[in-house]
């Protein structure tokens, strides 16, 4: 495996993860609050069959929270189609995703000392602001933001536009991602090293590199 230079991370889900007290108000209010558990257990069943379709051509990213929705107001017995289309609302704006774990600014610090860091993020033109509004943006030389340049993963169009920006070799660049048809193999696509940042386990047992916390990562990277 070459030489690794320059990591590019995902956000959500990875960096930053749903803010699901705003995402999920209106379940709030009527006093159903899906445990983190049943989230992740969605989160799981999602992203497989999700990775399916992506891999036989289906639309990338936006269809998964239609799909994560869908059976996640399912399993809480709730069916309703505007309800199910307004949380697939809220879960695309990116100040919806403010949830970091303790220890995350810390992390890029000290991973910065050793690579060039930079992100490639499918969202809505605001990830940027968003990064800076958690404390973390300076950790970044470059934020590549599908809703600002204008592709999104899994396109080999998006991958290479950062790896421009870092004047980045593909194959001496790793990228860190939690979903495998858009993040693993959009990356792997371009001719980049990769990752899944599988906090919720939906990866385990299949043969590929991946991690479920930053603690994981930084270990992984120091072998």
């Amino acid at each position: 495996m070459p030489k690794l230079k320059t990591i590019f991370f995902d956000v959500g889900n990875t960096l930053l993860f749903p803010t699901r007290a705003s995402i999920l108000a209106s379940l709030y209010k009527q006093g159903i609050i899906p445990t983190l558990e049943q989230w992740h257990a969605v989160e799981r069943v999602t992203k497989r069959k999700f990775d399916e379709i992506v891999q036989r051509g289906g639309p990338a990213d936006h269809g998964f929270w239609f799909m994560f929705y869908t059976r996640l107001l399912e399993e809480l017995g709730i069916h309703d189609d505007m309800l199910r289309d307004s949380l697939v609302e809220s879960t695309r704006v990116s100040w919806n995703w403010l949830d970091m774990p303790p220890g995350t600014r810390e992390f890029l610090q000290r991973l910065g000392k050793l690579y060039p860091l930079a992100v490639i993020s499918n969202a809505d033109g605001k990830i940027a602001a968003v990064l800076e509004h958690c404390g973390i943006a300076d950790c970044f030389a470059s934020i590549t933001d599908s809703g600002v340049v204008g592709y999104e993963k899994p396109a080999a169009a998006i991958f290479e536009a950062a790896l421009r920006s870092m004047n980045a070799q593909p194959e001496q660049s790793l990228y860190i991602g939690d979903v495998y048809s858009v993040d693993y193999l959009g990356a792997t696509h371009a001719g980049m090293q990769a990752m899944l940042f599988d906090v919720c386990g939906a990866y385990r047992g299949n043969g590929l590199p991946r991690v479920e916390s930053l603690e994981g990562l930084e270990k992984r990277l120091a072998v």
